[in-house]
């Protein structure tokens, strides 16, 4: 295939993708930026970010991938750069599924009769759950799926009685707009997720085997505190504060989804939301 150029020559189309990531990040003024944003934010938040600040100058324009390939490309560039991205490899990794238990749980649900304002993350108040396991305690996380707000706590144990009192009190101070129901893995960690439904009365489902896209959130979530510490890093009781400020970072950087905000922002605005229809209710 060839594509022509304005006065009759033609040149093989098949190097144009990379002929013009080379030529967007030559550009001085828009690298300059790329390199502020990469200490501040992840490739895809670096790609939405100049519509927001530059909206009438096509020039400050990169798409993710592009930044992906440039920081990967160069040894330099990967020593420098990859530990600023949301996993902090140093290669690209191809995405694959987990593994799933072969412990029946209890009242399984599949992900199928998940209601479709979960599925399509239009309705508030639906949750993904999933332990980060390191070594010694686990910690348990909750994301909120229209807003990708991130909850997490240190579970003492692996114990399913463990893991479900913990996510209680979590749920517990949210008001019962903001907890309609969780989306878990197979693990049987949640083999006790029924005590959801009897408590705060939140729905509970599970996604399907070798389906971690199917949480595609929390998947992303358990890969920020992995980075502080790393999944082979012991995890003790005495590190909640530590944790805290992991997951207030996560939930103050701003996100492609939802609109550029944080995902504090979008809950506490579904927050105030909720507040609103409970006083139009009340009167």
């Amino acid at each position: 295939m060839l594509h022509r150029r304005p006065r009759g020559g033609a040149r093989p189309a098949a190097g144009a993708p990379n002929r013009a990531s080379a030529t967007r990040l030559s550009c001085e003024r828009l690298w300059t930026r790329v390199a502020e944003w990469l200490r501040r934010g992840p490739p895809p938040i670096i790609g939405g970010r100049p519509r927001v600040l530059f909206p009438d100058d096509s020039a400050m324009r990169v798409c993710p991938e592009t930044v992906y390939r440039w920081i990967h490309a160069d040894r330099h560039r990967r020593e420098c750069w990859a530990r600023r991205l949301p996993r902090g490899h140093r290669r690209r990794r191809r995405r694959g599924g987990g593994r799933t238990s072969r412990f029946p749980i209890p009242g399984r649900a599949p992900i199928s009769e998940r209601p479709p304002e979960a599925g399509d993350r239009s309705g508030f108040g639906h949750w993904e759950a999933d332990g980060a396991i390191g070594a010694g305690c686990d910690p348990h996380t909750e994301v909120e799926r229209k807003t990708r707000f991130l909850m997490a706590g240190i579970v003492p144990g692996r114990t399913a009685g463990e893991s479900v009192g913990a996510r209680l009190a979590m749920f517990s101070p949210l008001p019962a707009g903001a907890r309609g129901g969780v989306t878990h893995d197979n693990g049987t960690g949640f083999a006790r997720h029924t005590r959801l439904r009897d408590g705060p009365g939140m729905d509970t489902c599970f996604a399907d085997p070798y389906s971690s896209r199917r949480r595609g959130s929390n998947e992303n979530g358990n890969g920020m505190i992995r980075r502080h510490p790393p999944k082979r890093c012991e995890i003790r009781m005495d590190m909640a504060g530590e944790l805290r400020e992991i997951v207030d970072e996560a939930d103050n950087r701003p996100m492609r989804v939802p609109d550029y905000r944080t995902p504090a922002e979008a809950f506490a605005d579904e927050l105030l939301e909720l507040q609103d229809q409970q006083g139009v209710l009340h009167l």
